[in-house]
């Protein structure tokens, strides 16, 4: 099983793919999911991936959709 952050590299660096197209499905405090653009995403790190306002771990990642298609879910 691929782990979020290899889908998200691949999505960023992989020629024909674009993370910008991306969603990523992220859990919160509690049971809720919230949905962050790939666009929103200005950083992958080795634990975490960052947005301007966050910093968030990836194994809050519960779906990653790449142009409608789901490409990771936990």
């Amino acid at each position: 099983m691929r782990k979020a952050r290899e889908v998200l590299n691949e999505l960023r660096w992989r020629e024909g793919r674009n993370l910008r197209r991306a969603e990523v499905w992220v859990r919160g405090r509690g049971v809720d999911v919230k949905a962050i653009c790939g666009d929103e995403i200005v950083g992958l790190g080795r634990r975490y991936f960052s947005t301007p306002s966050a910093t968030i771990p990836y194994y809050k990642v519960v779906r990653i959709v790449y142009e409608g298609a789901v490409v990771f879910e936990r």
